[in-house]
């Protein structure tokens, strides 16, 4: 399954990831939250959690929705 972690994502702003999680609050709760949702789609899709096409379609839609407020900040 490929990574869809925020670092493999955005590349270019690894530095600013890194800078960000530690001198936002807001920033690193939605991080980790964007994080725990990849995890958990990861392992669904990987077989190691069971659970329904409802479900692991709103994960991946939190995960969309994550990712877009997360890149907005980027871009400030």
């Amino acid at each position: 399954m490929e990574k869809h972690d925020l670092i493999h994502e955005f590349p270019t702003y690894r530095d600013k990831i890194n800078e960000m999680r530690t001198g936002s609050n807001r920033f690193r709760k939605l991080y980790d939250e964007y994080q725990d949702a990849d995890l958990q789609i990861h392992r669904i899709e990987e077989g190691e959690t069971p659970t329904t096409d409802d479900h692991l379609n709103e994960l991946k839609l939190k995960r969309v929705q994550l990712k877009d407020s997360l890149y907005k900040m980027l871009l400030q």
